[in-house]
């Protein structure tokens, strides 16, 4: 069996995920996508996806709340959220009570407070039979069969991902605080940064390299946030920094929801295309030029959908 993870309080946007997987797989009766959402929306996941024609695919519908073992006490994101300071630098619009990025928007994005966004560092212990397992963001379409990401050596690395790095852009040095001697120490600042939304994990390997230890033991390190700027790729650079194999690029082709100059051609020959960035194909300021590779994967027939505030193309 092929498993999938997926990660999302966006019903419409997760329902697009699964899909487009489906429509694209050989023998979708192979395929097992979890999907984990927030309690409050664990009732709209199950009734989307209960309804969609799976062709014979597998599904399970969970609330995160639902896994007992992601608390306080062993969770150090969620210890974090707690904390009066944490609290500060998101809910008091002040500039000093933030870091050198308040002024960054995307820094005090509420995303960064969801356990939906750390739950991938959590895939071994939520999954303990499985041995691998390819991770999907919520805005990404599937365009093509993913079942030889199964067949790929991993040469006993832990994460699969396709690189970002070219000439100076997405290096380590642009996620990470290199005046830190910690990060100065042990990270190189030119190693090529990767990509989350579509990673193919050798759990067995997580497992035996301890990369869920190695998360908690840097996210303790940067609770006062002087390692890294917020977010769940600079831990991910980190935790799995000589754990990663690059994989080839077209099997994850990014930037739909912030580069319009992408060429057709690339994303024709995308296993997987990524609306990473802002205009997300679902808003009103999406790409046009690129939405309907993901309205095609909406059931515009479903009584539910039509509710939605959009509009078929």
């Amino acid at each position: 069996m092929f498993h999938y993870a997926i990660f999302s309080d966006n019903v419409l946007a997760a329902s697009v995920v699964v899909r487009s997987a489906v429509a694209n797989s050989l023998d979708p009766s192979k395929h097992v996508f979890h999907v984990v959402t927030d309690r409050m929306n664990l009732g709209a996941m199950q009734v989307i996806i209960r309804l969609m024609d799976l062709k014979g695919a597998h599904y399970e519908v969970k609330a995160f709340e639902d896994y007992k073992f992601l608390n306080s006490s062993y969770v150090p994101v969620l210890r974090q959220l707690e904390s009066a300071n944490l609290q500060k630098f998101y809910f008091e619009n002040k500039l000093e009570n933030a870091t050198k990025d308040a002024s960054n928007m995307k820094f005090r994005n509420p995303k960064y407070l969801s356990m939906l966004n750390h739950l991938r560092f959590y895939l071994p212990e939520m999954y303990p039979k499985l041995h691998r397992i390819l991770f999907l963001d919520d805005d990404v379409v599937v365009q093509r069969d993913l079942t030889g990401l199964w067949k790929i050596d991993m040469d006993g690395k832990v994460n699969g991902a396709v690189e970002t790095c070219f000439g100076s852009f997405h290096r380590y040095w642009q996620y990470m605080n290199f005046s830190h001697p910690l990060i100065k120490e042990k990270f190189n600042p030119n190693a090529c940064g990767w990509a989350y939304g579509m990673n193919f994990f050798d759990l067995d390997s997580w497992r035996r390299e301890k990369s869920t230890e190695q998360y908690h033991y840097w996210q303790n390190q940067n609770e006062n946030r002087t390692l890294w700027k917020l977010g769940t790729l600079p831990p991910g650079l980190i935790t799995f920094y000589s754990t990663t194999k690059p994989l080839e690029k077209s099997w994850h082709v990014l930037g739909l929801g912030y580069n319009p100059s992408i060429s057709m051609e690339e994303i024709r020959n995308a296993a997987v295309v990524h609306f990473n960035g802002n205009m997300k194909p679902w808003l009103d300021i999406g790409m046009n030029q690129f939405r309907h590779l993901w309205t095609k994967y909406v059931d515009y027939d479903d009584s539910f959908i039509r509710q939605c505030n959009f509009a078929p193309p």
